[in-house]
């Protein structure tokens, strides 16, 4: 009985932990989200858990099968997300250090990605 409730504790602070890693459930619509890199910057699938709504644009939890998890801003209002290119994997492979993109320039615009569209 005691294996049994330790290994519940374990389990829920695991899964407290993963729920604090995530954007504040509060920010409708989120201003960042995860994305999966490979070693060489290329961005991989990533799979997150959203609600059942079309109103909300927010992701419960994200996580990656393959490459490194890391936090990127959503691209606001009237911003694009930079295109795609070699250019712009080696930038994010350099500035991927910190675990993060958000904050982090491309050419003068800020590394970010589209927001979900459900």
């Amino acid at each position: 009985m005691i294996r049994t409730t330790l290994v519940a504790l374990v389990m829920l602070a695991g899964s407290a932990g993963l729920a604090s890693a995530q954007a504040p459930l509060s920010q409708n619509p989120p201003t960042q989200t995860v994305i999966c890199l490979d070693v060489n910057g290329a961005t991989l699938p990533v799979s997150c858990t959203v609600p059942a709504s079309r109103l909300d644009k927010r992701e419960d939890i994200c996580m990656c099968r393959a490459g490194r998890r890391v936090d990127v801003s959503i691209c606001p209002t009237g911003v694009r997300a930079p295109p795609e290119n070699v250019e712009l994997m080696k930038a994010r492979r350099l500035a991927v250090n910190d675990g993060s993109l958000i904050g982090d320039l491309f050419k003068g615009q800020p590394m970010c990605v589209e927001g979900r569209n459900p």
